[in-house]
């Protein structure tokens, strides 16, 4: 039977479907995104609150959203180069600074909303999954007032691959640790056997405090001290040793729980000295073309000249 090419007719073309601008940019998992924010009839347009996780190539972003339909809203948010403030002044990306940020803002969204004094969250930091049952329904935070029910927010992670001891995780756990009411468990984070199914919060809390890395600037320290010397140069120049990273980082978090409120904004007064050159016309702009040319031509008649 020889080979036949399939054509694609044009009712295959007449009922092709583009699909959405961010699907097709990457950007947006619509499948995820219906089942964050989709909220039942019976609720009455009471929204679902997203706790939104994003890492660029030099900080954490955390974010309480929830959407309307004609986009979604920011009830607040927290940045790791806000850590610089509370005494963190490198190392913006690692899974330590993941958790301080998530931590702050936990903290500055309960603040926002009257919560803080009755939902303190874990201010000792184990690694261990906090949960308590109130009738049929589980809370992920120590206790539950009788009054007033915890926060809950869902773990909005994009795009990005949720591999175990991820840093999206860490973000997750500060701001569980912070207050704030959300679903997980001990299966995502670091220090759980998924073939022993056995969960080890001690290796959680090392990477907390950023343990892994005084202990990999110890060892780049002895082996390669070139590398060491430009990989940690931020550190150096701060007087970040490897020993006080854990004590630095408890430091953070006290500093976080005592001022999680975002910092005043400095006003912004644009340099009015520089003004832009007014636009040649059309006779000036073929002046300067003619005068470029006669400049040519006169430095090809001087080299012919001196060649002879």
């Amino acid at each position: 039977m020889p080979f036949v090419k399939v054509q694609k007719s044009k009712a295959y073309f007449s009922r092709y479907q583009v699909k959405f601008r961010r699907r097709r940019e990457g950007r947006t998992d619509y499948r995820q995104r219906k089942r964050l924010c989709a909220q039942a009839k019976n609720k009455y347009q009471s929204p679902k609150y997203r706790l939104v996780v994003r890492f660029t190539n030099q900080q954490v972003i955390c974010q309480i959203a929830y959407s309307l339909i004609d986009g979604d809203r920011i009830l607040a948010q927290a940045t790791s180069k806000e850590l610089t403030r509370y005494g963190l002044p490198c190392g913006h990306k690692n899974y330590a600074a993941a958790y301080c940020t998530g931590l702050l803002v936990a903290r500055r969204l309960l603040q926002k909303v009257g919560l803080d004094d009755v939902y303190e969250g874990n201010e000792e930091v184990d690694g261990e999954v906090v949960s308590t049952e109130v009738g049929k329904k589980t809370y992920f935070v120590d206790e539950v007032d009788e009054d007033k029910r915890p926060f809950r927010a869902l773990l909005d992670v994009g795009c990005a691959a949720t591999t175990t001891g991820c840093r999206i995780f860490g973000a997750l756990k500060g701001a569980a640790d912070g207050g704030l009411d959300i679903p997980h468990s001990e299966k995502r984070f670091p220090g759980y056997d998924r073939e022993a199914k056995e969960y080890d919060a001690d290796m959680h809390r090392e990477r907390i405090f950023g343990v892994h890395v005084g202990e990999y600037m110890e060892y780049l320290e002895e082996e390669d001290n070139t590398k060491y010397q430009q990989q940690f140069a931020a550190y150096i120049e701060n007087d970040i040793e490897a020993d006080g990273m854990e004590d630095l980082l408890e430091e953070v978090h006290s500093k976080i729980r005592e001022d999680p409120s975002p910092a005043e904004k400095s006003d912004f007064s644009p340099d009015k000295s520089y003004k832009k050159k007014a636009k040649k016309t059309l006779e000036e702009r073929k002046a300067a073309v003619l005068a470029k040319k006669e400049a040519k031509k006169a430095e090809l008649e001087a080299d012919e000249s001196d060649d002879e």
